[in-house]
């Protein structure tokens, strides 16, 4: 259950940190489709992994960029004065999401709870036809629109004239740099965790670079037969658990940690669900840089999520272009696209895949070893999330 994926994520930061569990003041997780049973997950996977039940937990939501809620949620906390230590994180376990009954059997199975008498209930059974049995299955789709994800992504691609080739490009260009990150141990926060019935999972296990070749080959998931997206261009959906310790510089300090990065500034953004579903990353980047007075030539690291290739470009080119920026965001002249020698060198979610609650916490934590490793100062994390929104942040790395 998603829990034990969250337990598992909090042990991890606990036997890495030392942290001692009564320092912690607030856990907070982020996820996006919720498991009944455990409708404040940040809760009853803080109890299950041994956290105090005097530590007060809360679950937030808010699509695919939940745990960046959950992580600006405890900045918030402690620039409030509230609390010095918070645990924040995200969770997502997208193999076995809750499937409902159709209403029209939710219905009588209540009604059947009810019954008082054995006549009640026989003659609520007898009322059950065929049709009360077809299940509601959930989908990756807007609820204002009724569409796809994919289905936007696709419009989106056309939108701005990314192509099929340069969507194809840049999801090799993930799983490649995933497979050398990994390869060169970078990818080294991986808690291993046994699957029950299957074999211990240890490492990423959706990284699969291919060739030109084969994704070629692939046919339009969502428009068919001209669309452009595919299944191989498109984020996989997996399961996956986050956890990172957010504190205030004195207390970090205080306990003889060593941080990281700062996390410096962040910004919300929210346009059209329809045609700008997925443009988050190009109306946060400026606003963030703005906020934190910085310019594109300032960020050293830049990781995005990546959820389409052809959303990713789509974004890239909006960033580039003046006519966006003062068409849609009021602005005299464009900020500009991120250098590619700067972004997701470490591959992204096309190839690392997006479980939707934990993404936002992967790419901070990308952001501040990717710092450290080449020695940059700023880094820039920007996320699509649907309803239209989006997240930007700045991260500071920690003078060495």
């Amino acid at each position: 259950m998603p829990h034990d994926l969250a337990r598992a994520a909090l042990q991890g930061l606990l036997h890495k940190t030392s942290l001692p569990k009564d320092a912690v003041d607030y856990i907070i997780y982020g996820t996006v489709i919720q498991e009944v049973k455990t409708s404040n997950v940040a809760r009853e996977a803080s109890l299950g992994a041994g956290f105090s039940d005097k530590i007060p937990s809360h679950t937030v939501t808010m699509a695919c960029i939940s745990s960046n809620v959950a992580m600006t949620t405890g900045v918030g906390l402690i620039a409030a004065g509230q609390c010095d230590t918070i645990v924040a994180g995200g969770v997502e376990f997208m193999s076995d999401v809750p499937i409902r009954h159709s209403r029209k059997m939710r219905k009588t199975m209540l009604a059947l709870n009810r019954a008082k008498t054995l006549g009640q209930r026989l003659s609520l059974i007898s009322s059950i036809r065929m049709a009360h049995l077809t299940p509601e299955l959930p989908a990756v789709a807007e609820f204002s629109t009724a569409e796809t994800m994919g289905h936007s992504a696709d419009r989106l691609a056309a939108a701005f004239g990314v192509t099929r080739l340069e969507q194809d490009e840049f999801a090799l260009r993930s799983h490649t740099l995933a497979k050398q990150a990994q390869d060169a141990g970078l990818l080294s926060d991986v808690i291993s965790f046994k699957v029950p019935g299957r074999d211990m999972v240890a490492k990423d296990n959706g990284i699969r670079p291919s060739s030109m070749e084969q994704l070629a080959k692939l046919k339009p998931a969502f428009i068919k037969p001209h669309g452009t997206v595919t299944a191989a261009n498109s984020s996989f959906l997996t399961d996956g658990a986050s956890a990172v310790l957010i504190m205030s510089e004195e207390k970090a300090l205080a306990m003889g940690y060593k941080p990281k990065a700062y996390l410096r500034d962040f910004v919300y953004v929210s346009q059209d669900p329809k045609d700008q579903l997925l443009l988050g990353p190009a109306y946060g980047t400026p606003k963030v840089l703005a906020r934190a007075g910085l310019t594109m030539d300032d960020i050293d690291v830049f990781e995005f999520h990546e959820a389409f290739a052809g959303q990713i470009m789509a974004n890239l080119k909006a960033l580039d272009s003046d006519w966006f920026a003062q068409t849609y965001m009021g602005r005299k002249a464009k900020v500009g696209a991120p250098a590619m020698e700067k972004f997701n060198l470490w591959g992204g979610s096309l190839s690392l895949g997006h479980p939707f609650g934990a993404t936002g916490c992967r790419l901070v934590t990308t952001v501040a070893h990717r710092l450290q490793k080449e020695g940059g100062q700023y880094g820039l994390v920007a996320a699509c999330a649907a309803g239209g929104q989006g997240h930007a942040m700045v991260i500071e790395a920690y003078p060495q």
